[in-house]
């Protein structure tokens, strides 16, 4: 399929894993089976019982002769782990490296975030999952803390060379290429007559929001959505809004508590034009909620790390599977019905009795910075949208207005009495800003220069001969 920018290959066994009761003891039989090769692609690998325990096991198949290659996105390490517990995985033969490190040069870059999560045992056996390797995925029963929600697959079969080919891209980003593609699908013997797509998708390249738009318009009985961080943009919101209308089955599962305050805010003041096309909204009511996940017609799912905001569609590396086959997507609505089952609907006019900006249970997910970009442009819409009027805002936005224009007055108060709080943060940035411009302009000008030598030398060779 075009929109996805990915194949469908059949012959697949896929398996869905609930939380981390399944995935967990999945993930960690399969490296401790291990024969050959571990590649793990992580955005949070904590340094904590559950982290330490995947630790040991990793840290085993080294020692044991299995190539171990973990691939860990730098922002989501802040934090996370220590530099000894890093150390100690390469000093039993793990190879680590830290996707999109903070660069001086490049005081933006580290915005753009590897999201993905995925393990590949041997080439033969693949994990794409929602879930991060961290105590709170798990809970603490002990202590009357659940697990949180979560959503994983396993994968056997010729889809997995997918799931190579997309960690070789992203481990080659983060530091020296290696000679060699991965197997190819061919090799792979066919383990069950599944069809699936691996959606390995980069910055800017939009993969899933195509296939993601095209599910919402091509759906005609039902789509159901779960999502950790819905902040939909306009266009996908008006799909939805349109199957709705023409009598499909909508439905959004979203967190009741969340750890980003500003950001729930700003899912939830889309909520009303969903409501009023007759999507049905549903907020989780455990401790948190992180799935990404869809499910269509019965016919089609998708599972992965992608959340539907602009964040993931546009700006992150993300990995999900899109599967086609009417046996899985019927595990999945039934899981859904489930998941339903402890959640509580949200209706127009009423509102609910609890706060839903803080987690009752756990600690935090830390993914803030691509979500709150995603915040900060739903927030710019409806700014923008209020002083150019090109569109009719909603009472849900008045919160965000009101949080706006209280923040400028603010600031201008404190510019017109304090100025120098404003202006010398503001030329530091302007320094830097500047001299990373200069250094990069000179770097082209010199690579420039030096291709005009070879040019020229070239040239002079050829009349010689």
């Amino acid at each position: 399929m075009r929109a996805a920018g990915a194949p469908l290959v059949a012959g697949n066994r896929v398996q869905l894993l609930r939380d981390a009761t399944e995935n967990y003891p999945a993930w960690l039989a399969a490296i401790e089976g291990a024969q050959s090769s571990i590649t793990l692609e992580m955005y949070i690998f904590a340094d904590d019982p559950v982290g330490r325990q995947f630790a040991d096991a990793m840290s085993g198949a080294a020692r044991r002769g299995v190539r171990v290659r973990i691939l860990q996105d730098w922002l989501g390490a802040r934090g996370e782990a220590s530099a000894h517990f890093w150390a100690r995985l390469r000093e039993a033969g793990a190879e680590v490296r830290f996707f999109n490190p903070f660069h001086f040069g490049a005081p933006l870059a580290w915005l753009r975030r590897n999201h993905r999560k995925s393990l590949v045992v041997d080439g033969r056996t693949g994990f794409v999952t929602g879930l991060c390797i961290a105590a709170r995925w798990a809970g603490d029963p002990a202590r009357g803390i659940p697990a949180w929600r979560d959503t994983g697959v396993r994968i056997e079969g010729p889809a997995v060379a997918d799931l190579s080919r997309a960690f070789a891209a992203t481990w080659a980003e983060a530091g020296p290429h290696e000679p060699g593609p991965p197997p190819p699908r061919d090799e792979i013997a066919a383990a069950g007559d599944v069809s699936l797509r691996v959606v390995a998708t980069e910055p800017a390249t939009t993969g899933m929001f195509r296939l993601d738009s095209l599910v919402a318009t091509l759906a005609r009985r039902s789509l159901w959505l779960t999502d950790a961080y819905f902040i939909g943009l306009p266009t996908y919101v008006q799909a939805l809004r349109a199957a709705a209308i023409d009598g499909v089955d909508v439905r959004l599962l979203v967190p009741g508590s969340s750890d980003l305050g500003i950001v729930k805010r700003i899912g939830a003041a889309g909520f009303r034009p969903l409501l009023e096309a007759g999507i049905r909204v549903f907020e989780w009511n455990g401790p948190m909620l992180h799935a990404k996940t869809a499910v269509a017609d019965a016919q089609w799912a998708r599972v992965g790390s992608t959340n539907l905001n602009v964040a993931s569609w546009m700006g992150n590396w993300e990995l999900d599977v899109a599967i086609e086959d009417p046996r899985f997507a019927g595990d999945m609505e039934r899981a859904y019905e489930q998941d339903l089952a402890n959640a509580t609907e949200v209706v127009l006019g009423q509102r609910r009795g609890r706060s839903v900006d803080r987690p009752r249970f756990g600690s935090r997910p830390r993914e803030g910075s691509g979500v709150a970009t995603a915040g900060a442009i739903r927030m710019g819409n409806t700014v923008t949208a209020a002083l150019g009027g090109h569109r009719v805002l909603q009472p849900a936005e008045a919160g965000l207005l009101l949080g706006v224009g209280a923040a400028l007055v603010a600031a201008a108060t404190v510019a017109l009495f304090y100025p120098w709080i404003l202006v010398v943060p503001f030329a530091i940035v302007a320094v830097w800003i500047g001299i990373t411009l200069l250094v990069n302009g000179l770097k082209l000008r010199r690579g420039r220069q030096l291709q005009g030598v070879d040019a020229v030398s070239d040239g002079s060779l050829e009349s010689r001969r």
